[in-house]
C-alpha cells in the first residue's frame, strides 16, 4: 500500500493547482507492448470510464502529479533504461493525486472523534483513514517548555530566551559555540535533533521489528504512515511563519505550535466543500469546539491523497496495461516462490508486462513467474516452463498440510491445486495400512500416506522425481517407512504383487489422470499362483482419470470395467475438479473383485465386456 498526503490549511474552496496530464497517454515504455490502436482507444474513454466509476479510487480518476526537474531527470533515465528492455513500464506513471477534505483534530480526542464521524470518513480500500502530520511528534520536555495546545504565550517567549539568547524585541543573540554547546547537551529519543550528521554518529542503532511473512523472509510493518509505501507530508504556505522552523526541526513549519495532532481524512464527496455544505455531525463537533479558546481543536484543512504503483492491486494496474477488452489473466498456481501462469494466445504479446506486474504484486512470496508454453506431452509429465521475470531457478520448496517439498518444475510434475484431494485422500488410510503408490512423483500422497500408515511402496518412471522423493522423505524423517522404486508403472505392480509383500498391501493409489486407467489390466492374474484362502483381504485400488463425456462418472466406470475385463466391478466415484470447459478429473475407488485378481488371464467373450 502507498499513500501520501499533501496539505494545505486553506478552505475547502480554494483549487488544487496540478498540472494534470491524459489519464492515460501512451507511456514510453509501453511503445514495444501496446500497441498503438489500443492505446489511442484507451485514451479515448478514459473520460467515459471515469464517469462510470461514481466512488472509491481509480487509476482511471485524480491527475498525475507535476513532476519536478530532479524527478523529471530520474524519469528520462528510467526510459533509457526501458527503451533497453531492463524495464517493462514506467511505475511512476500510475501515481495519481486525489482532492479530498480532512479535519485536523489533537491526536488525545483522535479516536473519540472517529467513533462520531464513522459513516463520514474516507472509506477507500488500503487507506487508513487517521493519518499522523509529520513534525507533530515533539520531545515530551519541550511540550512543558512550548505550552499545551491552548498554553501561555509566555512560556513560548522563555523557550526562545534560553534558546537563541533573545525573545521578540530584545536580547543579544548567543555566539556559536556557546549556542552550538547548548544544543549538543540536549539529547533525546531521535539522537540531537539539530545535527544531522552528528545524530547518525552517535545513535544508538534500533533493532526494527519485522514480522515473519510465512516464506521464512521478514518484512517491516506496512502500516500507512510507518514505512517508505506511505507517507505523510505537510505543505505550508511559503512564508508562513518560521519561528518554531529551527526549535522543533525542518519537518515543522507552522508559526505557533498547538500539540500533537492527527488528520480524519473525510469522505471524498466533501472535497472542496465549505464548512455550511458538511453533514451536521461534524458542524456540531465544530459548534461544541470552545470559540473563545485563541486556537481552536478542530481545524478543517484541504489535502492532496497521492496513491502510488504499490497501492494499486494487481487486476488495478493490468486493467490499464492490456487492451480495452481483453481478459486479465488474475489467476495462477503459486508453487513455492513460483508463480505459474496459463497463459492464452491474445496475452502472449504482454507475457513481460504481465509477469513483472505479477511479481511486483506478490512479494515477497512470488520471486519467479513461469509460463507454461505447451502441453505435457512426455511420459515424466514434466512441464516446459519459460521464465518471464525475477529469479531464474524453478527449484522451490512447497509447504503442503505441515510436510515440506522440494521439488524442481524442470524435471518433475507438481500441481499444488491437488492439496485438498491428497489430503481427502489420505485421512481415509489407517495406521493397519500399508500403501503402494505407483505414480508417486515427488512424494506428496506418499509421505503424507507415511505419517499414518505401517510402510508405504512408492514408484514412479521420472528418475528425477525419485531423486526427489528421497530428498523429501529424510526432509520429513519418514524414510524408514518408504520403500522406493524407480520403474514402469505395470511392471511395477507385476514385480510388488508377485513378492512375500502382496498380501500385506491394502490401498493402491494411481494418480496418473491421463493414462491411470490402462494400468488396470497389470491387476488381473496377480493372486493367480496362490489359493483364495490366503488372501484374507483384496486391496482398494484408488485410480484417477480424466473424462469429457457428457456423463463422465459413466464414462469413467465404463473404461475400468474395459480394462479390467470385468463387468461387474463396484465403483465408488466422485469428481475432483473441473480441469477445462468440459473436462472432469475423476478418482474411481473401488475394491478388486475376485475374478480379477485370481484370474487366469484368459481372454473374455467380447458378449461378457
Amino acid at each position: 500500500m502507498a499513500a501520501k498526503l499533501f496539505l494545505r490549511p486553506h478552505c475547502l474552496s480554494l483549487p488544487i493547482l496540478l498540472h494534470a496530464r491524459p489519464l492515460l497517454s501512451p507511456l514510453p515504455a509501453l511503445r514495444p507492448s501496446l500497441t498503438a490502436a489500443a492505446t489511442s482507444a484507451r485514451a479515448a474513454s478514459s473520460a467515459h470510464t471515469q464517469a462510470r466509476i461514481p466512488y472509491g479510487p481509480s487509476l482511471y480518476k485524480g491527475a498525475r502529479p507535476h513532476p519536478t526537474d530532479e524527478e523529471q531527470r530520474e524519469r528520462e533515465e528510467e526510459d533509457e533504461e526501458e527503451e533497453e528492455g531492463k524495464q517493462p513500464f514506467d511505475e511512476q506513471s500510475f501515481t495519481r493525486v486525489f482532492n479530498v477534505a480532512a479535519l485536523r483534530v489533537p491526536s488525545k480526542d483522535c479516536f473519540a472523534l472517529e467513533s462520531r464521524l464513522r459513516g463520514h470518513l474516507l472509506n477507500w480500500p488500503r487507506v487508513h483513514n487517521i493519518a499522523r502530520v509529520t513534525g507533530d511528534e515533539v520531545d515530551p520536555d519541550i511540550v512543558k517548555l512550548v505550552g499545551q495546545r491552548n498554553g501561555d504565550e509566555g512560556n513560548l517567549e522563555a523557550l526562545e530566551r534560553r534558546v537563541y539568547g533573545k525573545a521578540e524585541g530584545d536580547g543579544e543573540e548567543l555566539g556559536r559555540v556557546l549556542y552550538r554547546e547548548k544544543l549538543t547537551r540536549t539529547f533525546n529519543s531521535q539522537g540531537f535533533a539539530n545535527f544531522g550528521n552528528l545524530a547518525r554518529i552517535t545513535r544508538p542503532k534500533k533493532r526494527k521489528k519485522r514480522e515473519d511473512d510465512g516464506n521464512g523472509t521478514r518484512q517491516r510493518d506496512r502500516s500507512i504512515g510507518r514505512n517508505e509505501a506511505a507517507m505523510v507530508e505537510v505543505v505550508e504556505d511559503e512564508g508562513e511563519g518560521d519561528d518554531l522552523r529551527g526549535l522543533l526541526g525542518e519537518g515543522f513549519k507552522r508559526s505557533k505550535w498547538r500539540g500533537s495532532t492527527r488528520l480524519l481524512l473525510l469522505d471524498e464527496r466533501y472535497a472542496n466543500e465549505g464548512l455550511e455544505d458538511l453533514p451536521e455531525a461534524i458542524e456540531v463537533m465544530f459548534r461544541e469546539d470552545t470559540t473563545d479558546a485563541p486556537h481552536p481543536n478542530l481545524e478543517l484543512v484541504s489535502c492532496k491523497l497521492t496513491l502510488f504503483y504499490d497501492y494499486w492491486s494487481m487486476n488495478e494496474v493490468l486493467e490499464v496495461l492490456l487492451p480495452k477488452g481483453m481478459i486479465v489473466p488474475s489467476a495462477f498456481e503459486t508453487v513455492g516462490h513460483i508463480a505459474h501462469l496459463n497463459l492464452r494466445d491474445e496475452h502472449l504479446p504482454y507475457k513481460k508486462l504481465i509477469a513483472k506486474v505479477v511479481l511486483d504484486k506478490n512479494k515477497p512470496k512470488i520471486r519467479t513467474v513461469v509460463n507454461k508454453i505447451d502441453a505435457i506431452h512426455s511420459d515424466y509429465r514434466t512441464m516446459q516452463l519459460e521464465v518471464l521475470a525475477g529469479n531464474k531457478s524453478l527449484v522451490t520448496t512447497v509447504v503442503e498440510n505441515g510436510l515440506k517439498f522440494t521439488v524442481d518444475l524442470a524435471t518433475v510434475y507438481w500441481n499444488s491445486r491437488l492439496a485438498m484431494e491428497r489430503l481427502r485422500l489420505v485421512s481415509g488410510f489407517t495406521h493397519d495400512d500399508v500403501v503402494c503408490d505407483v505414480f508417486c512423483g515427488v512424494g506428496p500422497i506418499t509421505i503424507s500416506a507415511a505419517k499414518i500408515v505401517k510402510r508405504v511402496y512408492a514408484n514412479d518412471l521420472n528418475p528425477s522425481a525419485i531423486e526427489y522423493l528421497e530428498r523429501n522423505s529424510v526432509l520429513n524423517r519418514l524414510e524408514r517407512k518408504i520403500k522406493i522404486f524407480n520403474m514402469d508403472g505395470r511392471r511395477f505392480i507385476s514385480l510388488i504383487f508377485a513378492s512375500e509383500k502382496a498380501l500385506s498391501i491394502t490401498q493402491v493409489v494411481m494418480n496418473l489422470p491421463n493414462d491411470a486407467a490402462e494400468y488396470l489390466d497389470a491387476f488381473r492374474g496377480i493372486y493367480s499362483n496362490k489359493m483364495r484362502g490366503d488372501v484374507r483381504n483384496l486391496p482398494t485400488i484408488h485410480v484417477y482419470g480424466f473424462s469429457k463425456a457428457d456423463d463422465p462418472e459413466f464414462d469413467f466406470h465404463e473404461r475400468i470395467r474395459i480394462t479390467l475385463r470385468e463387468v461387474e466391478v463396484d465403483v465408488e466415484m466422485r469428481r475432483v475438479r473441473l480441469v477445462a470447459p468440459g473436462k472432469w478429473m475423476l478418482c474411481a475407488k473401488f475394491t478388486l473383485p475376485q475374478s480379477v485378481a485370481f484370474a487366469r488371464n484368459e481372454t473374455l467373450p467380447l458378449d461378457r465386456l
